[in-house]
């Protein structure tokens, strides 16, 4: 991947985006630009691997999917790649989970790129019309819900380690922030 992207002139198009195929690092593209961060560290993962593990059975129950880590296409020439989605029904052949299908999508706020998670994937979540945005911050766990109101987001709660979130929609779960971290 280095030299291709290294050698490239130009904007980049969403088809020579998917042609650098997967990669060890998380790319994403955001109109024209590649956003490409290494590895997430254990911590993050482990706290996402124990959010999904919280939300499996409950999406299941309500005929959705829990994916971890998957191109999701907003439009045209904007796909990033969240930490968690929660789908409707998808073809999991396909490279990339359109917008319209995802219900709920969680970022886990990293040092290195909190600014992105909070004001640039924030907005275009809510722009692409995706219903509900959750932020994890990972030295505690602490969880900021948020609802789309036109094209933004308003935050609806924020739980504390020691107390739990009762998600109602777009499934019902109980999520505690001190179960997610190591």
């Amino acid at each position: 991947m280095t030299a291709a992207v290294f050698d490239h002139n130009g904007p980049w198009t969403e088809e020579e985006y998917l042609a650098l195929g997967e990669t060890q690092q998380r790319v994403e593209l955001f109109d024209g630009s590649l956003h490409v961060t290494p590895a997430p560290t254990p911590r993050h993962q482990n706290i996402s691997g124990e959010l999904r593990v919280a939300l499996r059975i409950p999406a299941r129950e309500a005929g959705l999917h829990v994916l971890e880590a998957v191109n999701v296409r907003l439009r045209p020439g904007r796909i990033p790649v969240p930490d968690l989605v929660i789908t409707g029904p998808i073809d999991f052949d396909e490279v990339n989970v359109e917008a319209s299908e995802v219900r709920l999508v969680c970022e886990i706020i990293s040092p290195s790129n909190a600014a992105t998670d909070k004001v640039l994937k924030m907005h275009y979540y809510a722009a692409a019309g995706i219903e509900w945005y959750l932020l994890v911050e990972q030295e505690n766990g602490t969880l900021h819900r948020y609802r789309r109101h036109g094209r933004h987001y308003r935050e609806l709660s924020v739980t504390k380690p020691g107390e739990a979130l009762e998600l109602t929609e777009p499934v019902r779960a109980t999520i505690r922030p001190q179960d997610l971290v190591p």
